[in-house]
């Protein structure tokens, strides 16, 4: 069967589950079986974590599920010491780095792309800028706010990836609609935050159920 990225069929749209603060949350993730844990060093964010919690939460995954560090203009001497304490998978940037930035750690990274009040054409125009991306997450942010706000965005002016580079959506997905984002916008992998959550960093284990169990039923009907 045809593969995209890490060797599952196409059908198997990753997950990540992205601000998590706490060593239960990191438990109930490992064993509802997410592809990718997202820990938030953004410095207004408020599911940012300490470098001594992300170490802590870190020791906790698993080799199977990678562990992406989400970033937004941080200075490039805090990047580099936490890409050598925590050591990442991915790196994901959210903020106006350049593409000389985002590469100079020698770690695979995501490129965030705000959605929020841009049209298709000139979000095109935005991925040939980081030709060294590993991936490009659409969010549903404006351009210069920060994630995790829950904004949705029009799932159908997600691009269509081409050339076989990830393309995740993320912005005000939840349990109860990211079936329909799927079926909308058909991602190579979905995130989500505030869509699982009862407060800021604060996850909910129902939720976090019911999120990966609306993610598979739609892999099914999608076949």
């Amino acid at each position: 069967m045809e593969t995209a990225g890490g060797g599952h069929p196409v059908s198997h749209t990753r997950i990540k589950f992205c601000g998590l603060t706490r060593a239960q949350d990191v438990h109930s993730a490992i064993e509802l079986g997410v592809d990718y844990i997202g820990l938030v060093f953004a410095h207004h964010s408020r599911r940012r974590v300490t470098l001594q919690q992300a170490l802590s939460l870190r020791a906790l995954v698993p080799e199977e599920i990678a562990v992406v560090a989400l970033l937004m203009d941080n200075p490039v001497d805090e990047v580099r010491s936490m890409v050598e304490q925590l050591r990442p998978e991915l790196l994901q940037f959210h903020g106006s780095e350049d593409e000389a930035f985002c590469r100079q750690f020698d770690v695979p990274y995501w490129k965030a792309i705000a959605m929020g009040g841009r049209q298709p054409a000139e979000v095109s125009a935005l991925l040939p800028v980081f030709s060294s991306a590993s991936g490009f997450l659409f969010d549903g942010h404006g351009a210069g706010e920060a994630g995790g706000s829950g904004a949705v965005f029009d799932w159908r002016q997600m691009p269509e990836a081409s050339s076989g580079t990830p393309f995740l959506l993320a912005g005000g997905l939840s349990p109860g609609n990211v079936a329909t984002a799927i079926h909308v916008a058909r991602p190579w992998g979905v995130d989500v935050s505030s869509g699982i959550e009862s407060a800021p960093g604060i996850k909910d284990a129902e939720k976090m159920r019911g999120f990966v169990e609306a993610v598979r039923r739609a892999d099914v009907a999608a076949g």
